[in-house]
Parts: structure tokens; C-alpha cells; sequence
């Protein structure tokens, strides 16, 4: 069975996810069909596209040409310059690409950045951002975040909380839970059939033996144990400055983090343009580029395709993985 295209959501229609949307189809060509969900009116001034009924009418569509499922917004946009009242279009949007994919008309999502503040002013958008309204679309399903690129996959099990939350909010049974979501979502959506997956420590060299800290011992150590035991292939707790060098990251396929900052300042060190955000738990396949609207360059012309490019590469090969 041919592989469905994906649906590409707008996201911010006033940040850079139009343009990029753009520039990404010219990148992609052929080998990555996507047709793009939005008001055309959004699109850059001289964007070639073409109004389709269906995700499956992009396959179809001339190379160069933008597949568009149109979506009517309330309000035309200037780039840079969010308008609230389309708030409620773009959480329509998200909500429409959840039910395409769900239906099987498309075969993956991949989102644009929106901005959370925009939303909660112009609709009192409830859920903290993309994941968490994703999650509840379907089901209030649990899901992790990861980062991921050729060179690294990392998962923070905390993530946009404070430093100093971070200890009691990395409980043995949020750490499990996200140890299993990365396993499950290596398998499923990577291809991986024994993820090698390892544990970065909360605390310096791991805590060193309780001298630098109890939680590695005391509430990491005991978790991973508990997964060896079923067979998992785990290794940690481990000293997260040195976890990331290359021979390092020759050991796994992932790296479980314990907070935002030690699982995405060495992906973004590595890879900043090329990193995917990508949820795992969903029972459909979800990636986004890693950056923000970028109102400060929206209608520039110079934001990079390359996140939003990689974004769609990913997608297609996970969404592959799990239909073959």
C-alpha cells in the first residue's frame, strides 16, 4: 500500500512557519509528499499553490507546487505581527491534521511553531502548548518529548519546570514511565528492536557516591534496575558531561535526561538547525521543528527550511517504520 502523504499544520500564521512551509516543499521534492493545512491568504506574496480536497491529492500535485488544504482564517496577516482573533484557527488546524491522520488520510503530522501566549489571549487556549493538546486530542495519552537528529536522540524527563523543582518532580514513577514511552517509541517508530537507551544522572559525576547527592542512588538506580531486570537494555545512572562525546554516544540509541537543559544543550550544540521535536506515546507519528515563530525575521526571507525540512524526513521514515 502507498504510503499516505503527510499533513503539515501552519501553526503561527504571522511567524515563519509559512515560509518555510515553502521553502521545505522545494527542498523535498517528491520523496516527501506533504500538503499543507492553512489559509492561503497566510502564504508569502508569489507562493505557486494549488487547492486540493485531500492529503492524497498532493501526490499528484507538479513538483514545485504547494499542496494546500484550505482554512479559512478570520483575519489576513502581516508577518511578524500576530493577530488574535486567528487564535482559534490555528487550534482548528491542529485538530483537523489529528483527525486526517487518525482516519488514515495522512500518514503523519508535522507541525509549525505556534506561540502559546497568542492562543491563551485570542481563544484561552488551556494546554501549556502543542504536546499537551496533541496528548488530549488522543485520549490524554501519556508522551514524552524528544529531541532527535543523525547524531543524537536525547528525552528529558522534566521539562519546562524551574532548576530547583526538578528533584521532586523526578519521581520513580514519572522516570519509569518516560524510560518506557522512549523504549516503546524506538521500537514502533524508529526500528530499533533492542533500544540501547542510557540514564544521565540528576547531580554531578552522578553523585559520586551520595557525596554530590542522593536522588542517582536513591530514586534513578533502583528504577533502571527494575528495567534490566525485565530486559531492557539500560545504562546509568551516568555522569551526564561525559555522556555526549562521540564514543559516547556510540554506546545508545537515545539518552534519557533529567531535565531540559542537560538533554537539549548538547543536541542543539551538535545539530541546532537540523533537530526534530518529536512526541512519543501518540498513536500516530507527530514531529515539529525545533525553533520558535521567529517573529523578529518573519517575511525576511531568512529563516532556515533546515529544522522544518528534517521535521518532514523524520516523520516519513517513522511513519514508515510503523506501517510496515
Amino acid at each position: 500500500m502507498t504510503q499516505a502523504p503527510l499533513v503539515m499544520t501552519c501553526g503561527e500564521p504571522a511567524g515563519i512557519g509559512p515560509e518555510l512551509a515553502v521553502r521545505a516543499r522545494a527542498v523535498l521534492g517528491a520523496a516527501v509528499p506533504f500538503v499543507w493545512l492553512g489559509d492561503p491568504r497566510h502564504l508569502p506574496p508569489g507562493t505557486d499553490w494549488i487547492a486540493v480536497d485531500t492529503p492524497q491529492a498532493a501526490a499528484n500535485v507538479p513538483e514545485g507546487r504547494l499542496a494546500v488544504l484550505t482554512h479559512r482564517f478570520a483575519a489576513r496577516v502581516t508577518p511578524g505581527q500576530p493577530e488574535p482573533a486567528n487564535a482559534a484557527g490555528v487550534i482548528e488546524v491542529i485538530a483537523r491534521a489529528v483527525a486526517l491522520v487518525q482516519s488514515g488520510a495522512a500518514s503523519a503530522i508535522v507541525t509549525a511553531p505556534l506561540h502559546k501566549k497568542v492562543l491563551k489571549d485570542g481563544a484561552g487556549f488551556a494546554f501549556p502548548g502543542h504536546t499537551e493538546y496533541l496528548s488530549h486530542l488522543a485520549g490524554d495519552v501519556p508522551v514524552v518529548m524528544m529531541l532527535a537528529s543523525p547524531l543524537l536522540r536525547v528525552v528529558p524527563a522534566t521539562i519546562h519546570i524551574p532548576l530547583a523543582a526538578v528533584p521532586a518532580a523526578l519521581t520513580p514513577a514519572l522516570l519509569e514511565q518516560v524510560i518506557r514511552l522512549t523504549h516503546a517509541g524506538l521500537i514502533r517508530d524508529f526500528g530499533i528492536p533492542v533500544p540501547r537507551i542510557a540514564v544521565a544522572g540528576l547531580n554531578p559525576h552522578a553523585g559520586e557516591g551520595g557525596a554530590m547527592g542522593h536522588e542517582d542512588a536513591s530514586v534513578i538506580a533502583p528504577v533502571i534496575a527494575r528495567l534490566q531486570a525485565e530486559g531492557m537494555a539500560l545504562t546509568g545512572p551516568l555522569p551526564a558531561d561525559t555522556m555526549f562525546h562521540p564514543r559516547a554516544r556510540a554506546q545508545y540509541d537515545a539518552a534519557v535526561c533529567t531535565y531540559h537543559d542537560q538533554a537539549l544543550i548538547p543536541i542543539k550544540t551538535l545539530d541546532f538547525d537540523g533537530g526534530v521535536n518529536v512526541t512519543l506515546g501518540l498513536p500516530f507519528v507527530r514531529t515539529s521543528p525545533d525553533h520558535g515563530t521567529g517573529f523578529d525575521i518573519a517575511g525576511k526571507g531568512v529563516a532556515l527550511p533546515d529544522s522544518l525540512v528534517a521535521a518532514c524526513r523524520m516523520a516519513w521514515d517513522m511513519a514508515a517504520a510503523r506501517f510496515a
